[in-house]
């Protein structure tokens, strides 16, 4: 059950990402990423109300938020800020670098939630799930070489030291939210920890792009910014609620999540004309045997 939550959770990450490409060409990124994190804060809402004037219909509905005390909301809040420091290294990069390069990079986060997995959680795999997980990290990699025959070399580019810095802080946050989730509840640490990403962001806002707007890239409003916060929503739940399985592994989870980057590598090629697309498509074969095996596991 867990892998096929993870399934669906890749299938509307790779759509988050598009929808973030979209938004991001030629955009401010901080505003952007404020209202992505305030328009899900809004979401959420509604799901916070009726846990509080109607709790047995939101447990029904598996949207139950629990009120929770201070020591938590501490542990929450770190996450929020794991989350954001991660997503703002991640739209930066995503501005500035083609979509079929960035996607496969960013989805090299499971090779450190595995090596974390294995020494933090002590948790292993059998023959099948090591043959799949090998097969896609492999890929994920040959991708990442790929940006060479596009005069994109990791020395001189800042753009991809940042999907580095992002890539490491997700897998971090990925194993921060297995520790989470075996002692808070997944509503709780999804719901309050968007809240606090959304009043922080509104700070950063403030302080550092309001004051210099003027000079930097201007901001556009994109109906496709709403589209970031929906389909990351969907995705997260998903997501967490595959997390919270007692059998489900961090580091499965965490591959399978990543394989959205084909959703969103097939939108660069069809709708974005990008380059070296025959090469890619041979490591985008290997992620998807890769996926495959991990599945019929």
């Amino acid at each position: 059950m867990w892998v096929l939550l993870a399934l669906c959770s890749a299938f509307f990450l790779g759509i988050y990402d598009v929808f973030k490409k979209r938004s991001l060409n030629g955009n401010a990124v901080l505003p952007v990423l404020f209202l992505n994190v305030f328009i899900s804060s809004l979401i959420f809402l509604p799901v916070l109300a009726l846990s509080r004037i109607s709790p047995d219909v939101a447990s029904n509905l598996s949207i139950y938020v629990p009120q929770v005390d201070a020591h938590t909301h501490f542990y929450i809040f770190l996450k929020a800020i794991l989350v954001l420091s991660s997503w703002a290294c991640g739209f930066f990069a995503l501005k500035h670098l083609p979509v079929t390069i960035f996607a496969p990079i960013r989805a090299t986060q499971p090779v450190w939630t595995i090596v974390g997995a294995l020494l933090i959680f002590g948790e292993s795999l059998t023959g099948v799930q090591v043959a799949g997980v090998s097969i896609t990290l492999i890929c994920f990699f040959l991708f990442s070489t790929a940006g060479h025959r596009e005069g994109i070399y990791w020395k001189n580019n800042v753009w991809v030291w940042l999907i580095v810095a992002a890539t490491l802080l997700g897998a971090c946050s990925g194993l921060y939210d297995k520790q989470l989730l075996r002692s808070f509840d997944r509503m709780a640490v999804q719901v309050y920890s968007t809240f606090y990403q959304a009043a922080f962001m509104f700070v950063v806002l403030m302080l550092v792009w309001f004051p210099t707007r003027k000079k930097n890239t201007p901001f556009q409003w994109r109906w496709t910014i709403v589209g970031i916060s929906v389909f990351l929503c969907i995705a997260d739940y998903v997501y967490y609620k595959a997390l919270s399985q007692p059998d489900s592994l961090i580091s499965v989870v965490s591959t399978i999540r990543r394989s959205g980057a084909v959703i969103s590598f097939l939108y660069g090629a069809f709708f974005l004309h990008e380059k070296n697309l025959r090469t890619k498509g041979v490591y985008l074969a290997g992620v998807l045997l890769g996926v495959a095996l991990l599945v019929l596991k």
